[in-house]
């Protein structure tokens, strides 16, 4: 291509890029962040209402704290079972990614979503290609805070 054909691509890209600019809908970020926030607060407050309650019945704060997390795995991968929670995702979006809920409700999508595959190459093995990068980042983030702090606590 020489110049001239260059410059009037590009004329056409700008010109094109400007008018459907014009029509793209404007996200609604206000409303957006109102949902994700209600949304995951509401999911942190099931979560604290829970270490309550299992505290309530004698457990300590350690187990009640394990628990918890149990509960919040299966009721995410429960509603996630069901088409609940995909549903919650759809109108709240990043309210659902509340850590512990979210990476449960991926682990379950990815492994209904292979199911038809068979159980240890469909579920097993597409399941963990998300959970082996979160595991493997979880490892090595541990190790080097725990480094440095050995590091610290050895000068200080």
């Amino acid at each position: 291509m020489d110049k001239q054909s260059q410059k009037k691509k590009k004329k056409l890209e700008n010109e094109y890029q400007q008018i459907a600019d014009k029509y793209r809908p404007k996200p609604k970020v206000f409303m957006n962040c109102l949902k994700a926030f209600l949304v995951g607060g509401f999911i942190c407050l099931i979560g604290q209402g829970l270490s309550k309650f299992y505290a309530y019945l004698g457990m300590d704060p350690a187990t009640a704290s394990n628990t918890t997390v149990a509960t919040l795995v299966f009721l995410s991968c429960l509603l996630t079972g069901l088409g609940v929670y995909d549903t919650i995702g759809q109108w709240a979006g990043a309210g659902t990614a509340v850590p512990v809920t979210g990476f449960a409700n991926s682990m379950a999508s990815a492994a209904l979503e292979h199911k038809s595959e068979g159980w240890v190459l469909g579920v097993g093995g597409n399941m963990f290609k998300l959970a082996g990068a979160v595991i493997t980042f979880g490892v090595v983030s541990a190790f080097l805070v725990s480094l440095i702090q050995l590091i610290v606590k050895m000068f200080i």
